[in-house]
């Protein structure tokens, strides 16, 4: 939650405004808070640590082309973790895993932003 947090700030100092839900739960899935956040937005990022395959954020995209398909003006975004096995080592992690870099990049993609 804490880089999404930290990139919404970072983006809100270019003008862009991000809103962020933090979902407490995913089971059940309160996919009708992204919902409606899809019918403001007109776009959706999600950001997941997990692997990209079988994971909750393509959960996440599933629902949303199902539920808010009319209402996107972009494809759905996920940032993940890389999708391979880690070792530890603090450089390996920092590439690894979701960084504000990397959902700035993502957001700005969804805006059609050249960053």
């Amino acid at each position: 939650m804490e880089v999404t947090k930290s990139a919404a700030d970072e983006l809100a100092k270019e003008g862009i405004s991000a809103e962020v839900i933090d979902l407490r739960t995913i089971r059940p899935l309160d996919h009708q808070t992204i919902v409606d956040s899809v019918k403001k937005t007109n776009r959706l990022v999600v950001i997941d640590e997990s692997w990209p395959f079988a994971g909750v954020s393509a959960e996440i995209a599933y629902e949303i082309q199902k539920y808010a398909f009319d209402y996107l003006d972009a494809p759905v975004t996920r940032v993940n973790s890389a999708d391979t096995s880690l070792h530890y080592s603090v450089p390996y992690i920092e590439e690894y895993l979701p960084n504000p870099a990397k959902v700035i990049k993502a957001v700005k993609e969804v805006m059609y932003i050249n960053a």
